[in-house]
């Protein structure tokens, strides 16, 4: 429970830094190029005896890391763009259900997943209560000819959780945990140092030491949630043990938007309605439901 708890607080620390970014006016892109960076630099410090390039060229998890690490900037950019075009409650609304899709893959994939009423009411729980948690007075309208923008983030978010998934499963054990979250990471970088290269202006706005500070923040931030999350998946190692991974991507899903919002309300006086009040509310009574299931 430890290792979920910390990925759920270290998602929500980017929350927090995104905030900061936007009422500081610091430029976003260079910082999620340089939050890479600062990302892989904990997990080569937790693996520096096992890291080599032969242990690297001989690793099973490679093409994966590569192909995860690539996705990971295209789905920061889809974010973006969804954000500008279809609004950011559609947005939102897209990259939080689609944790559906890693527990849908997490109950037909992982054999020790079992699948019980208890946790499909939980998961119809959590679901729920992540829409009200997010949910506006203001009637989610979007231009139908870009649809496909949250449909591709929905898509998206749920193919890297559900590969996160497969790779902790197939490949991943307790000792290579760091290893592959320092590879993810730098591959991640350097497809944005690629990005930002060929982006008029790129380079300069690379150059500026509050870019580099930002960027360090939200690195750290980001290892551990992906660290601490391949810990919770990988901790359930006999039965009785730890949660199904399906419940680990439901509460670390749920838990992340209740903080987030409970973090608006307090360190920046948002507002909550009486539905988002409801969405709490009705998150704890899922998470609950997921520790007896």
């Amino acid at each position: 429970m430890i290792f979920l708890i910390l990925s759920i607080l270290s998602s929500t620390a980017i929350f927090i830094v995104f905030k900061y970014l936007d009422s500081f006016s610091v430029p976003t892109i260079p910082v999620i190029v340089y939050n890479y960076l600062f990302a892989s630099i904990p997990g080569y410090f937790l693996a520096r005896d096992k890291i080599s390039v032969d242990s690297l060229i001989q690793s099973s998890w490679l093409p994966l890391s590569i192909f995860i690490g690539i996705l990971f900037i295209i789905m920061f950019y889809v974010v973006g763009l969804s954000s500008q075009k279809a609004g950011i409650s559609i947005t939102t609304v897209a990259s939080k259900m689609s944790v559906a899709t890693p527990i849908t893959f997490s109950i037909f994939y992982d054999p020790t997943d079992r699948f019980t009423f208890l946790k499909l009411a939980g998961i119809a729980l959590a679901m729920l209560s992540v829409f009200l948690i997010i949910y506006r007075k203001k009637a989610l309208r979007i231009d139908k000819s870009i649809i496909y923008l949250p449909f591709l983030l929905f898509l998206g978010m749920g193919m890297v959780d559900s590969l996160v998934k497969y790779a902790q499963y197939r490949y991943i054990s307790d000792n290579e945990v760091a290893f592959f979250t320092a590879i993810l990471f730098l591959i991640s970088f350097l497809t944005g140092l690629l990005f930002i290269l060929f982006r008029k202006g790129g380079i300069k706005s690379m150059l500026n030491l509050r870019v580099l500070m930002w960027g360090g923040i939200l690195g750290i931030a980001n290892f551990g949630s992906i660290f601490f999350l391949i810990r919770a998946l990988n901790f359930k190692t006999a039965p009785g043990t730890g949660f199904d991974s399906s419940v680990v991507f439901a509460i670390n899903n749920t838990g992340i938007v209740m903080f987030s919002v409970l973090t608006g309300l307090f360190l920046f006086r948002e507002k909550l309605n009486r539905v988002n009040w409801i969405g709490i509310l009705l998150s704890l009574a899922a998470i609950t439901v997921f520790s007896i299931a």
